[in-house]
């Protein structure tokens, strides 16, 4: 499930407003897998981008920060070479292959 986290600071000027990016926490309970990526709309559906790369954790507990500007996105979990819709997510649209699609506003 994917949970507005934080907002990550870029380093700012001296004197100039601070810009933030929020950041969202994608995390996936999958024991007994190898690798885990995250893949959607924001990374043009790359399947195997190593910086979507989610790191495992104890109790089988796959996690990745990214940095997304507000918006809507579409995306799905990538474990073991399967595409997964995130269990924890009920908000879902149908895609171009009649699966679905795990949805996220981040405001």
């Amino acid at each position: 499930m994917a949970t507005k986290s934080k907002s990550m600071s870029k380093s700012p000027k001296k004197g100039a407003k601070k810009k933030t990016t929020p950041s969202t926490e994608f995390f996936l309970y999958a024991p007994n897998v190898n690798q885990v990526y995250l893949a959607g709309d924001f990374n043009n559906w790359q399947p195997d981008a190593k910086e979507y790369r989610l790191r495992k954790f104890k109790g089988d507990i796959w996690k990745k920060t990214v940095q997304l500007k507000p918006g809507r996105y579409e995306y799905q979990f990538v474990v073991d070479g399967h595409w997964w819709c995130d269990p924890a997510n009920d908000n879902r649209v149908t895609n171009e292959y009649c699966t679905q699609n795990c949805v996220l506003e981040v405001k």
